[in-house]
């Protein structure tokens, strides 16, 4: 058997480097699907869009999310930025983001979605 052969049959996924990239892939990649955005590039990832929107859904019903963070990371997420802790006005917004964050990324670890 050939090592070409051999690579073709291996299924490489790119997974993410934090929450942060995975949020943005996340709401990017929605946006396609809703045909809001037309050239795209396809990067295998190690889930689907289906999967990061039940995370997002158990996380919150189970109280690990909250309204207020769900709503910071959907603002900030749309700007396709996080908020500055030292920009006054988005200060309680980076407080909200960064434990957010921490939270995806402890839930999207377990999965297997982001880079050790």
């Amino acid at each position: 058997m050939s090592n070409n052969a051999v690579n073709a049959n291996i299924n490489i996924t790119d997974k993410f480097q934090s929450a942060e990239r995975l949020w943005f892939w996340f709401l990017y990649s929605k946006s396609i699907q809703n045909g809001f955005v037309r050239n795209h590039t396809t990067i295998r990832r190690p889930c689907e869009v289906l999967d990061v929107e039940t995370l997002i859904t158990k996380l919150y019903l189970c109280g690990k999310l909250s309204d207020e963070q769900l709503q910071v990371m959907k603002t900030f997420g749309d700007k396709k930025r996080a908020p500055h802790q030292y920009i006054y006005s988005e200060n309680r917004a980076a407080g909200l983001w960064n434990s957010a964050m921490k939270v995806l990324e402890c839930a999207a670890r377990k999965n297997g979605w982001i880079e050790e």
